[in-house]
């Protein structure tokens, strides 16, 4: 298990951005990335390529563009998850902070666990439109935009992302496929206003978890981005731009899955569906079954997963340092599995059970 370097990681990298737009944090910043945001830029733009960890990049040629233009290797925080990673980014804090600890999450206040990214109802996809109790209401933080805008009157920001991406700018641009987001990033970088541009690829995430890390997809994709990059700097050269890439979070391929309904000991120990995701489980336990469940699960798993108390897994620091948001103890449950292995468990749940007959089993969508 590679447990974060909160002084070495993604959000030290987006501190380092902070720091240059004179925003104050109390997280540190990357000593490489301040030396090169010691110059005045044009346009600083941050490119966060989903999923492309290390693994992913050592996969590439050595004289491509990312293997021979990298500067170090960072960690992502905890969990290394789309929804806590991009947050982070979007915030400039860590998960404990943040709130947005998992994929998935239960909200009390409707009773649910909610994917967060797309507010959406975690087995059924349904989505949450409660008007006055919405995201934000909840979950919600200052951004990263609004934060350099506060600092920087004169700064314009930008956010290039899909459509369907939950856009935190007043000027977004959408563009999914590399070829749309070079187009955008020549027409903001030719322009002579000064800016941040934030830009979030949701590939090779998409293509890994549908292919694997070392499939040809992926490796095509990562290939054909070098060469509209490549393309890009030629086009905006003259411009003074500064252009950080990085990952959001890294990736490995799961070798065994394990449905929580093909463990009925355990599930029956379980007040409600477990939460989170397949990698970084969530348990609610009943209370006279705790210590059943811990014997369970440690006999059943053993060198799969690390199995966390509530107060354990809180007192790890494995979300980072700082003040707990006030949902904290309500998203994390009694108990809080670790994957140190390729296995993971998936989510699923028994929906709904009439005349003793199973009428639906449904599986957490995220998976």
């Amino acid at each position: 298990m590679i447990r974060p370097d909160y002084n070495n990681s993604i959000l030290n990298l987006i501190t380092s951005i902070l720091k240059y737009y004179n925003v104050e944090s109390k997280y540190n910043s990357l000593p490489e990335i301040d030396e090169i945001l010691k110059k005045d830029y044009n346009n600083v733009v941050l490119l966060i390529l989903d999923g492309m960890g290390e693994n992913i990049l050592n996969e590439l040629s050595e004289n491509g563009l990312f293997r021979k233009n990298r500067l170090k290797t960072v960690t992502s925080v905890y969990p290394t998850t789309t929804a806590a990673a991009m947050t982070t980014y979007y915030s400039g804090k860590p998960p404990i902070e943040t709130g947005w600890i998992a994929w998935s999450q239960y909200f009390k206040e409707f009773g649910r666990n909610i994917n967060l990214l797309p507010w959406v109802d975690s087995y059924t996809g349904e989505k949450i439109n409660v008007p006055n109790l919405t995201k934000s209401d909840i979950i919600g933080y200052k951004t990263i935009y609004e934060q350099i805008k506060e600092k920087n009157e004169d700064i314009k920001v930008y956010e290039v992302s899909p459509e369907y991406c939950d856009q935190k700018t007043r000027t977004p641009i959408n563009a999914k496929e590399m070829d749309e987001i070079s187009e955008a990033l020549e027409m903001l970088c030719k322009n002579t206003d000064k800016k941040f541009v934030l830009v979030y690829s949701d590939n090779p995430d998409g293509l890994i978890h549908k292919y694997g890390c070392k499939s040809k997809e992926v490796k095509e994709f990562l290939e054909n981005t070098q060469n509209e990059l490549t393309k890009l700097i030629e086009k905006i050269k003259g411009t003074n731009t500064l252009i950080l890439i990085s990952a959001d979070h890294g990736h490995k391929d799961i070798v065994e899955t394990v449905s929580i309904l093909d463990l009925p000991e355990i599930y029956d120990c379980l007040q409600m569906p477990p939460t989170f995701e397949g990698r970084m489980v969530g348990f609610f336990v009943k209370e006279n079954r705790k210590q059943e469940f811990e014997e369970l699960f440690k006999n059943t798993f053993k060198d799969k997963f690390i199995l966390y108390t509530k107060k354990e897994f809180l007192n790890s620091k494995l979300l980072g340092e700082g003040e707990p948001h006030k949902k904290i103890d309500d998203f994390v449950g009694d108990y809080v599995a670790i994957s140190t292995s390729g296995t993971r468990i998936l989510i699923e749940n028994y929906l709904a059970i009439a005349n003793g007959k199973l009428i639906r089993k449904c599986q957490h969508i995220a998976d």
